[in-house]
């Protein structure tokens, strides 16, 4: 007799949600536990300002993403079917180890206006376990960011009142010490500063209109309560916007940060990969630009790879005094091999390493390996020439170099290293070939002005940028990395405006925005309002900045 036992099937539970709040805008507002959320996120219910953009570089590729935002329609979602979106996207995303993570990505502060008591009730009601992670709210953010502080030694109190609201007592709020935060879009900001204006308060009193606040979008226009309601009307204010009404707002034309920053509005074209750009743009988001990325070449491993296989393996076996790195890609595929082979750091015992500048050495380090040489002048391989010792037979136990470079790499640091003494493996660790052509819109956009700069962090970005999409307008601002860039961009008909004081993306970053602080300056000797160089779109003799 034999006796069959079925196993139980694990029922499947649904996915437990953080109500996570966005903050503004601004994503460096993020806090810590909302970025460790993210990452691990299968789902993320997206709000009306934190879209896809924003969560782009803060999910995993394969992350789920559900619009709460805006229904089918393109209307905004009410509150109901946002709690609604929510309960059904956690029981969809469930699992029999109920390890799944779904999170409510909220604009500003979840816990004020945004309709998290709701969304939340109705996890409750449906078994569903959630958190909560406060978020930056808007109420103080977006005005600090305009230049308002909410309080001063004459204003000591802050009413906060949601312009769709309709039972509020706005005679509460004509205090000329009470600083009053209408937060609404537009076409509702109106009618709540009308009420706020026919309670009593003063129709001189300071306003400040900030649309997109604590983003690179950001702008505020001040004017007064008794003529805001006309400004509103002109139907020119974007969503989301924050009003302040009060003293403060006479403090802007002095506290203003944000908004005055040097590429403040200016659009930068980073002719980089992806993985390379990173701290680029990042650093170019601290001065106000945004940024495009436009790959202008594609790595790709060498056709025979049997030369880099032997010169790993003479590595290993000492058969190098010196390995030279010229650049971030010869450490990636150097440290690649030795994933393949199942080595590590330690295979370095007893090498001195190179690195041919600040970029490159940042690479190593990632790797866990300090780089014994790195230029101290000009970081290209005639400045690391300049710093590599001669051979020395008498200190030197082997006199052999291993170079892992691209297939376009010069001759110079060969033939330079060869005067010296040694003998050298030029080794081609990788190939450089042009990518394909951006969108016809990223092109149109390069050849019409509609960048305001574009980064050259080498001569071959500058020899593939113009290969695959045309030569930058004339009033694009051009910014070299050094020397032989601003060379290779000057024989391609560009006019170089910015040269990077060291061969860094750092460096190369600080001097545009030293360009544009000269700009800002410049305008207002002259008395005339400031311009980014796209709203010009006429070739004028610029001066050549070095920073």
């Amino acid at each position: 007799m034999s006796t069959t036992i079925k196993s139980a099937a694990k029922s499947k539970a649904p996915a437990r949600v953080a109500f996570v709040g966005a903050g503004p805008g601004d994503p460096g507002l993020l806090t810590v536990r909302a970025v460790d959320l993210l990452r691990t996120a299968d789902v993320v219910v997206i709000d009306q300002i934190a879209r896809e953009e924003f969560v782009a570089g803060l999910v995993r590729e394969d992350v789920e993403v559900v619009d709460a935002g805006h229904g089918e329609t393109g209307q905004a979602m009410t509150t109901a079917s946002r709690a609604k979106l929510v309960v059904r996207t956690a029981k969809a995303a469930g699992s029999s180890d109920g390890d799944r993570l779904v999170v409510r990505l909220m604009d500003g502060d979840p816990a004020t206006f945004n309709g998290l008591a709701e969304e939340a009730m109705a996890c409750h009601k449906a078994g569903i376990a959630f958190e909560f992670v406060p978020g930056v709210s808007a109420v103080g953010a977006v005005p600090a960011y305009a230049g308002v502080p909410l309080t001063t030694s004459s204003s000591r109190s802050v009413h906060v009142i949601p312009a769709r609201e309709t039972k509020v007592d706005w005679s509460r709020s004509v205090d000329p010490e009470t600083t009053v935060v209408v937060l609404g879009a537009p076409e509702t900001l109106a009618p709540a500063l009308a009420k706020l204006l026919d309670a009593g308060r003063d129709p001189q009193t300071p306003v400040a209109l900030t649309a997109q606040g604590t983003t690179i979008q950001q702008s505020t226009r001040t004017t007064t309560l008794g003529e805001v309601v006309d400004v509103l009307g002109r139907g020119t204010v974007p969503f989301p916007t924050l009003a302040v009404v009060g003293a403060p707002v006479a403090l802007r034309d002095q506290l203003s940060w944000w908004e005055t920053k040097p590429l403040y509005g200016w659009n930068i074209l980073v002719p980089r990969t992806k993985d390379q750009a990173g701290s680029m743009t990042q650093r170019l988001g601290t001065y106000g630009a945004s940024s495009d990325v436009v790959p202008t070449i594609s790595v790709e491993p060498p056709r025979t790879p049997q030369q880099m296989e032997r010169a790993i393996k003479g590595l290993v076996t000492g058969r190098y005094e010196w390995i030279g790195f010229t650049s971030a890609n010869a450490v990636r595929a150097v440290r690649e091999k030795f994933v393949e082979y199942g080595l590590d750091v330690r295979a370095f015992a007893g090498l001195k390493i190179a690195a041919v500048g600040g970029v490159t050495a940042d690479a190593l380090r990632e790797w866990g390996l300090e780089p014994d040489l790195v230029p101290s002048g000009e970081q290209s391989a005639h400045g690391l020439l300049e710093d590599w010792p001669d051979f020395d037979e008498l200190v030197d136990p082997i006199n052999r170099v291993f170079l892992p470079r691209a297939d376009i790499a010069t001759d110079t640091l060969v033939a330079g290293l060869q005067e010296m003494g040694w003998e050298v493996d030029d080794v081609t660790a990788y190939r450089t070939v042009r990518a394909a052509p951006p969108a016809p819109e990223i092109r149109e956009a390069i050849k019409s002005g509609r960048f305001d700069a574009v980064c050259f962090t080498s001569s071959s970005t500058v020899r593939n940028l113009v290969g695959i999409a045309g030569k930058p307008h004339a009033s694009t601002v051009v910014a070299c990395i050094g020397p032989a860039t601003a060379k290779t961009a000057e024989e391609h008909g560009l006019r170089v405006d910015v040269l990077a004081s060291e061969a860094s993306a750092d460096a190369l970053v600080d001097a545009l925005a030293d360009f544009g602080r000269g700009l800002a300056l410049a305008a207002a000797e002259a008395g005339e309002p400031l311009r980014r160089p796209s709203e010009k779109k006429k070739s004028t003799t610029r001066r050549k900045v070095k920073a």
